[in-house]
């Protein structure tokens, strides 16, 4: 599980750090793109980070945002490595996002989720892995973060993600009900240039347990409920985002009790090509293995 992400990590950061020397003031402003469809015209950091499902916002919650630089005339992208590694289990996802004028964002994730030795444990055996792939959709209905600075409004999109776990007989076994499902959220984004804050309010109606990697619904709750996602970040230097999250979660399995999630996170910009996230993550207790607590490492690349 460790070494596909540090491999891919390895490889994003090559690339993007291989132009040759006298281009490097004009990469580390500017970044690789710019002009045409690929414009690149938006703030630094305005296109967020990559979350675990694969949406622009930040590592847990999807935001307002539209993925990648691009401006109402352009097209921005990004593609992302994460890994999430908790006392007893580790998550990796890998994905890209695409965004179109500022206005539509489309968005594939593939999750993985080793259980180490707790599926041992479980009896699944150690280092047992359940699959996810997310396949995301969101659209900016109306507001702007960045331009309706004079205006109280947020900028307000509307998203869906389909989720696809594998796995299905022991989803079953486990009490849920489907083993895909489709998660549909409502994401509030305000930007205060002059404190340099960003807050963001999300509400997802979702059945999805342990993000969906779990299966969906459960012997407690089958329908949709309505979950809590909030966010703030502060930019502390042109290039450096730190701030907080929290996400409320469904309790839809019988066998064990699902808690919700939080993080602290810093991510650092290098360009509009290359950003580095790190953050302390509690996922509360997860399958009857105790508190679950550790890090979040990712890298995006983008344009």
């Amino acid at each position: 599980m460790k070494k596909p992400f540090w491999i891919g990590a390895f490889a994003l950061a090559a690339g993007l750090g291989s132009a040759p020397p006298g281009a490097a003031a004009s990469l580390f402003e500017g970044g690789l793109f710019g002009g045409g469809l690929f414009d690149g015209g938006r703030l630094l950091a305005t296109s967020g980070v990559s979350q675990v499902e694969g949406a622009a916002g930040g590592g847990l919650v999807p935001w307002a945002l539209i993925a990648g630089y691009g401006t109402r005339d352009g097209i921005g992208a990004s593609a992302h490595l994460t890994h999430v590694k908790v006392s007893d289990f580790a998550l990796t996802t890998g994905g890209v996002a695409v965004g179109f004028f500022d206005r539509v964002e489309l968005s594939y994730a593939r999750q993985w989720f080793d259980t180490g030795r707790a599926g041992a444990r479980l009896g699944l055996g150690e280092d047992f892995t359940f699959h996810q792939d997310v396949v995301g959709a969101k659209v900016k209905l109306f507001g702007d973060a960045v331009f309706d600075q004079d205006r109280w409004w947020p900028q307000v999109s509307a998203g869906a993600q389909y989720k696809n776990a594998d796995r299905s007989n022991i989803l079953a076994a486990l009490g849920a009900r489907s083993d895909d499902g489709v998660d549909l959220y409502l994401a509030a984004t305000k930007l205060f240039l002059a404190q340099s804050l960003l807050v963001n309010g999300t509400v997802r109606l979702t059945k999805a347990n342990q993000f969906g990697i779990l299966g969906f619904g459960g012997n407690r709750g089958a329908g949709y409920e309505p979950q809590l996602e909030t966010s703030a970040a502060l930019l502390v230097s042109r290039r450096l985002a730190v701030g907080a999250e929290f996400r409320t979660k469904p309790n839809n399995l019988a066998f064990a009790r699902e808690q919700d999630a939080f993080d602290l996170f810093a991510a650092y910009f290098l360009n509009k090509n290359l950003s580095l996230t790190a953050a302390y993550v509690d996922l509360g207790d997860v399958a009857l293995q105790g508190g679950q607590k550790g890090v979040y490492l990712s890298i995006q690349a983008g344009f």
